[in-house]
């Protein structure tokens, strides 16, 4: 009797062997050419769905070579991609070669880190992977926490364990006066997403203005919150940002702690994309207050350069974690370690099912050390400092902000006076059309920030592929882009006069 099963699914091991090898060797060269591909092909969904043909589901399979290989070829020739050295929009890093190889190796092993049982190497991984994440920045080991899919979900965990910190086991008192966030009105959309989720109104997020350096203003924070005391809510979180999403802002995490202990509430710092460079030196006092944190969300695959997916909740006690997400139903058989108690990650978060996220991170910070991340991160930095001077200094663009490795910028034609209030509608749209053909054009990608009522073109970088020359290079395809739109709108470029 044959000890195997014929089925379409299965690769031998000579088949299995040629094919990764063929997509190992194709990979190795798209990131060796990646620099001479289009950041984008700016392709129509339309154009992308006839690619796709024939839409329905095939009922017989294709061979596995081929659909290797043709699909290499889809992705490489049809992607915006992320790790081009030209890539600056939103906070979407270069995939670090280690952290792919790696998500390959966890596939083929395939463990689900729900339960420790069922997943014996992965979960002490994925613990260990935690701890170097909290001493990366900076933290004491005493911080527990869990790996998730990304900035959203890493935020929202926090703030669900903070809700039943506060709000679910705070007795009777509190069952009769609403509850209420407090954040900064630059704070990401994923706090709208947590307010929804729990079945909380709109109005129970409470957005305290920025000032002139688009940090939150704690003096309005503790105003909001003696107002809303007297009103009948009831304030339980407070959200500090380390490093917004517009100009890479931190706010004062130090004053928001302290404002945060006088008034019993819970001190969420959603890091996701600047924490990584509390590390450096320069920055300490930057980050300063962080350590009062009760949680913190950071992210992986922003500027610790991993693949998609990769996030992180990090918490001062761990058990809040399992206070809110444990439960032990008849069907699961994962406690008995007789050493000592199972880590079963499900207790920890949303997921039951989890997959291996942990060991990208763990191998790549294994290759390059705390050393070489910290370098990195500060290259990409002056980078951004760079981008900064050759802006202020060009006689063409106007620079307005730059934090951590954001910078914000727009392109004044000559003859326009950016400080007139009359020529910001038209400047305004001048950089929305510069950026739509930019992203379109492929040469470069770039985002945008409003800020001041100022529509500005936003550059982040987060690319370890990134040089000076490129650089270089945006700022003078900004400027070609902006004077090839002004002379199809046949603008004036002499005098301060808009034309209709």
């Amino acid at each position: 009797m044959s000890r195997s099963r014929e089925n379409a699914i299965e690769l031998n091991k000579e088949e299995f062997r040629q094919i990764g090898h063929a997509l190992i060797d194709a990979i190795a060269d798209f990131n060796a050419t990646i620099r001479e591909r289009p950041v984008t092909p700016g392709e129509s969904g339309k154009r992308l769905q006839q690619l796709l043909e024939p839409l329905d589901l095939p009922e017989l399979g294709t061979s596995a070579s081929q659909l290797v290989s043709d699909t290499t070829e889809l992705l490489f020739n049809h992607s915006l991609l992320n790790g081009h050295p030209k890539f600056m929009g939103y906070i979407t890093a270069s995939a670090a070669p280690m952290g792919v190889l790696a998500d390959l190796l966890a596939a083929a092993v395939n463990p689900n880190v729900g339960a420790q049982i069922l997943s014996p190497v992965a979960t002490e991984i994925e613990k260990q992977t935690i701890r170097w994440l909290a001493q990366f920045i900076g933290l004491t080991t005493e911080y527990g926490g869990i790996l998730v899919s990304g900035g959203n979900m890493a935020n929202i965990t926090a703030f669900l364990a903070a809700r039943h910190a506060k709000v679910t086991t705070a007795g009777k008192e509190a069952e009769h006066r609403r509850p209420r966030v407090y954040c900064p009105q630059t704070t990401h959309t994923w706090i709208e997403k947590a307010v929804g989720l729990t079945g909380m109104e709109a109005d129970a997020i409470r957005w305290i203005p920025v000032n002139k350096d688009n940090k939150m203003d704690t003096v309005l924070l503790e105003k909001a919150l003696s107002d809303d005391r007297g009103a009948g809510w009831n304030p339980f979180m407070v959200i500090g940002t380390a490093g917004d999403v517009s100009t890479g802002a931190v706010d004062d995490l130090s004053k928001i702690a302290a404002i945060a202990r006088a008034n019993d509430l819970w001190f969420h710092i959603d890091g996701a994309y600047g924490i990584p460079a509390a590390g450096i030196p320069e920055f300490t006092s930057l980050f300063e207050g962080m350590e009062d944190a009760d949680s913190i969300a950071l992210d992986p695959h922003k500027w610790l350069y991993m693949p998609l997916e990769a996030g992180c909740t990090l918490v001062k006690n761990a058990k809040h974690l399992t206070d809110t997400f444990s439960s032990h139903p008849v069907y699961y058989n994962f406690n008995k370690d007789e050493e000592a108690p199972s880590t079963n990650y499900y207790e920890f978060g949303l997921q039951n099912s989890r997959g291996f996220r942990a060991l990208k991170i763990w191998l790549t910070l294994r290759q390059m050390g705390r050393a070489g991340y910290l370098k990195s991160i500060m290259e990409d930095i002056e980078l951004s400092r760079l981008m900064f001077h050759l802006a202020d200094i060009h006689p063409h663009l106007e620079a307005v902000s730059q934090s951590l490795s954001i910078t914000t910028l727009r392109f004044i034609p000559t003859g326009l006076d950016p400080s007139l209030e009359k020529n910001r509608p038209y400047l305004n749209k001048l950089n929305e059309a510069v950026l739509d053909a930019l992203q379109k054009g492929g040469k470069a990608f770039l985002s945008n920030a409003v800020i001041r009522e100022k529509y500005c073109l936003r550059g982040c970088i987060v690319n370890f592929r990134t040089s000076r020359q490129d650089i270089e290079d945006i700022l003078e395809l900004i400027v070609q882009t902006g004077y090839g739109i002004l002379k199809e709108w046949k603008a004036p470029q002499k005098s301060g006069k808009l034309s209709e």
